[in-house]
């Protein structure tokens, strides 16, 4: 059985894909599958993972070490022999021809949807959410606005267009600054002053245009994975310095990471609980990462959830699923044949 586990493309989290990708791939192998780990945005003239298949007979291991700062993509386009593409030289017709494709990527085409809508008019069967619910959850004003409706408490926003009138007069601080439809914390600053809410909005403006200025909630940081629409033990994340940034996700012994969260089993049903929720209302597929901050209160405000979660050494959710039983070999194997 073939599977293509498609990883990389045009993104700011392109090197976290590689890394997951590399992973994913390793594990299939180990299962007895023959697997080409492809990227997206190079496609057959990737020069990183040729275009071939590998079995565990063939003795091969694949890795990606994450950089510390996220990807020059104007660099990245650059090397490309059809830079304007987003799905690179051969890559649909290989997938076309797999028996699963199992998509390793994060942010940008790979988790807004544009890539699913594309697989499915090609008929070409893929792992994760569908295109509606990687478009509602991949925009985070959009998708906090469907959790406050259903009630589900998330943090206090405005959506701003930074090419727009700059009237920054009303916010509030501390606050938050993110891109709209970025992952993988890019962008992100927190911001105490209007002088550092000017330099925030210039880290922001590099990814998109459109950001938002969030209320900043000071508290503990949970994530609660979703397999097959349950949830997975609760994770606490805790940064030896700063916040859960791009550096401290992906960098080893920057964060310390507790799971099973030791919390009460009142706060870790309610997270569960609303997790599964924000995953169904968002109409997402079988597996997603719901994140939460939890103020001094005890009460807890859902940031965001992740239609692709990482599965790179420091991922969370291979390290609930290890926290049921759940093996990370087993955990691929589950998402690459899961309806």
């Amino acid at each position: 059985m073939k599977i293509v586990v498609l990883a990389g493309g045009l993104s700011p989290e392109r090197d976290v894909s590689l890394s997951s990708g590399a992973l994913i791939a390793n594990a299939l192998m180990e299962s007895g599958y023959e697997v080409m780990l492809l990227d997206l945005f190079f496609g057959t003239d990737s020069r990183d993972f040729p275009p071939v298949y590998h079995s565990h007979k063939d003795s091969v291991q694949f890795s990606y070490q994450i950089p510390s700062a996220a990807p020059d993509l104007e660099a990245i386009r650059a090397e490309s022999k059809t830079p304007h593409s987003l799905i690179g030289p051969g890559v649909l017709e290989i997938c076309r021809e797999a028996d699963s494709v199992f998509l390793a990527l994060h942010g940008s085409i790979g988790e807004n949807g544009q890539l699913q809508a594309v697989l499915d008019t090609h008929g070409i069967r893929y792992t994760g959410t569908g295109y509606t619910g990687s478009l509602l959850a991949m925009d985070k004003d959009l998708s906090k606005t469907l959790m406050r409706a259903n009630g589900v408490s998330t943090p206090d926003w405005r959506l701003v267009r930074l090419s727009g009138p700059q009237d920054f007069s009303w916010v509030p601080y501390p606050c938050v600054v993110k891109p709209c439809s970025c992952g993988s914390s890019v962008g992100v600053s927190m911001a105490d002053t209007p002088k550092e809410l000017e330099a925030a909005l210039d880290a922001a403006r590099k990814y998109e245009d459109m950001v938002l200025i969030e209320e900043k909630i000071t508290g503990r940081e949970f994530s609660v994975g979703i397999l097959a629409g349950k949830a997975l033990p609760v994770i606490e994340i805790r940064p030896l310095s700063g916040f859960y940034d791009y550096e401290n996700k992906y960098q080893q012994g920057l964060t310390e990471e507790i799971c099973p969260a030791q919390i009460p089993d009142s706060l870790r049903k309610l997270l569960q609980d609303q997790a599964e929720k924000v995953h169904q209302i968002l109409r997402l597929g079988f597996y997603s990462r719901v994140d939460f901050l939890v103020d001094e209160q005890g009460r807890p405000y859902c940031l965001e959830a992740n239609t692709l979660p990482g599965m790179t050494p420091q991922s969370l959710l291979p390290q609930e699923a290890a926290a049921q039983g759940i093996s990370y070999r087993e955990l691929c194997e589950r998402i690459a044949f899961s309806k």
